[in-house]
């Protein structure tokens, strides 16, 4: 958030943190027992959150470089992660085919939604921090409630999906296919 640095996931199992005007690694993250996949930082920029195939989460402080807790629960490894705009909620997508949302001050898990075919390979929450976008390899798009956990809307795509981002009022997704897809939201 403050653009002077940037976070990096890896598969050597560990997170780094860039000084974009210099090019140098400020601070590695290590810790996870498997190729990170994916990481997000809140929007405070005091914290990350990586998601890694060793089926867990972590978050992280910044400044220390320390790993504040694990989130475990997810059965397969952890594909993606978002954020709530308001920092206080984390969304994971995962190969067992489901999302968990966790609360980020205590770690625990707050609900797991289920409903896609395939794994889930991008999430994101939506501006107003009311929903989740989640994607699919089982080309589908699905929209949560983020207060009753309850899916909104499914769409049903023509290729599995690889990536997702939403606004107030669109989601823009890719596939596999190199498909852009816009859909209206709400419909």
């Amino acid at each position: 958030p403050d653009g002077r640095r940037v976070i990096s996931a890896s598969w050597d199992d560990t997170l780094k943190v860039w000084d974009l005007k210099t090019g140098v690694a400020l601070i590695p993250l290590e810790g996870h027992a498997h190729v990170v996949t994916a990481c997000v930082v809140t929007p405070d920029g005091r914290r990350a959150i990586s998601a890694s195939a060793d089926e867990t989460l972590k978050v992280w402080d910044l400044e220390s470089g320390r790993a504040l807790m694990t989130l475990e629960g997810h059965v397969l490894g952890v594909i993606a992660c978002a954020v709530t705009p308001d920092g206080l909620r984390v969304i994971s997508a995962s190969d067992d085919k489901t999302l968990k949302v966790w609360d980020l001050e205590s770690g625990r898990a707050l609900a797991t939604l289920e409903g896609h075919a395939n794994r889930v390979v991008a999430c994101v929450a939506t501006p107003d921090g009311r929903r989740v976008v989640s994607a699919s390899d089982d080309k589908t798009l699905k929209v949560w409630d983020l207060a009753t956990y309850a899916c909104l809307l499914t769409h049903y795509g023509d290729a599995a999906f690889t990536a997702v981002t939403a606004t107030e009022t669109s989601i823009v997704a890719g596939d596999n296919s190199g498909s852009l897809w816009f859909l209206d939201w709400p419909p």
